[in-house]
């Protein structure tokens, strides 16, 4: 870290991890702005009505004293705490994050970062309030919102306001009469259907899979109150039950050391394609599912779109496609970097940034959190619960090179 710098960290985002890892900067007393709207992309990004797929006690974002979890929240505001059995409504974790960057993070400067650029050791980076300025760290944590993805099969569509991604609309309802195509089997496309039909929407889901797969329903509240045999065989994590996902959320630093295709292949498929338990019901039976579907091609007719299938049913007409395609995390794809350090960044033959152990990038001094970094930490940072590891990790390392 350049000691000439203007400000020693800057982070780059506002959402849990970016709260998460200035918190614990702010326990190592380690100067720092943080830039962004605070769960932005929460509130603008995914609908309402919407609940979280991670249970209570791993939807906690992390601060040094532990003292700022969700049940904290819950006891600070009066609301009732709920356990494994009790999915999270999507407005009371806004709250919960904004209550935690009011109470943790009062700093955070509500700007947009233009861009960034790295020239002598520093980064040099605009504001959209005209301000620039020089940092000696950089912290991004963008979250999901550079990386979501629609199949170029659906260009045409796109192009003519016919298919969009889910993470471009923060309310479903104004689809409510209209003939929607959604195409995915994870948790997104399945909720995404679901609101729909219960907004008044006709959904279509179309999935490669030849079922759709669902969660197991919880035992219990708590972890503890599980009988032991379950709770020997099968363990409880922060990502849930199983000895695998045990060492995804346990030991994430090991792994980095996977082979490339090893680390995106579980990045991609633990926990998912699959609803979660709470979502089955307003699934089954509610709308069309094709099943053994994927698609072969779109075209622009008149009232709406053509999809042509690979499957039993060939062709399908929608008045909207609601790609739930997923997140592909790509460096390129990060606009605010200037060209010259996207280039300079290490990557993964699908585009992901490689990080050292610290979430460091090959351009000193350039982090990355969250979803960026779950190639080289695993599935844990695709979630919430993922932000005490980050956040540990970088806040420790950028302590060290403040001292």
């Amino acid at each position: 870290m350049r000691a000439d710098a203007s400000v020693p960290v800057t982070v780059i985002g506002a959402g849990p991890y970016g709260l998460a890892v200035a918190a614990h900067l702010k326990g190592h007393r380690v100067p720092l702005r943080i830039l962004g709207e605070p769960m932005d992309s929460w509130r603008s990004r995914m609908p309402v009505g919407m609940f979280l797929k991670s249970t209570p006690r791993a939807s906690s974002i992390s601060d040094p004293a532990h003292r700022h979890r969700l049940e904290d929240f819950r006891t600070a505001t009066g609301r009732a705490h709920g356990g494994d059995q009790h999915p999270i409504p999507i407005d009371e974790f806004i709250a919960y994050g904004e209550w935690f960057e009011r109470t943790c993070v009062p700093e955070v400067e509500r700007a947009s970062v233009l861009g960034v650029r790295y020239e002598a050791g520093l980064f040099h980076l605009l504001l959209d309030t005209g301000e620039s300025f020089t940092s000696g760290a950089v912290v991004l944590a963008t979250g999901l919102q550079p990386y979501a993805t629609v199949p170029s099969l659906l260009d045409a569509l796109t192009a003519a306001g016919l298919a969009s991604h889910p993470a471009a609309h923060a309310d479903l309802g104004p689809f409510a009469g209209q003939r929607v195509a959604v195409i995915g089997a994870g948790q997104s496309a399945l909720e995404s259907a679901a609101l729909l039909h219960e907004a008044g929407a006709r959904p279509t889901v179309i999935a490669r899979t030849h079922e759709l797969l669902f969660g197991v329903p919880p035992e219990t509240d708590l972890t503890r109150d599980r009988p032991l045999t379950a709770r020997l065989t099968s363990p409880g994590s922060t990502l849930g039950p199983g000895w695998g996902l045990l060492a995804y959320s346990r030991i994430p630093a090991a792994f980095r050391y996977l082979p490339d295709g090893r680390r995106a292949r579980s990045v991609r498929t633990v926990l998912g394609p699959a609803g979660a338990w709470w979502l089955r019901d307003r699934v089954d039976g509610r709308f069309p599912v094709l099943t053994g579907h994927s698609l072969e091609g779109a075209e622009v007719r008149e009232g709406g779109a053509l999809l042509r299938l690979r499957g039993a049913t060939r062709t399908l007409e929608a008045d909207h496609v609601l790609a739930a395609t997923g997140y592909q995390v790509d460096v390129e794809r990060i606009a605010l970097l200037d060209e010259r350090v996207r280039l300079a960044v290490r990557r993964t033959p699908h585009g992901a940034p490689r990080l050292s152990a610290t979430f460091e990038s090959s351009v000193p001094g350039l982090y990355f959190s969250g979803l960026s970094a779950a190639d080289s930490f695993g599935p844990l940072l695709r979630f919430v619960a993922g932000t005490g590891f980050a956040a540990r990790r970088i806040s420790g390392a950028l302590a060290d090179a403040h001292r």
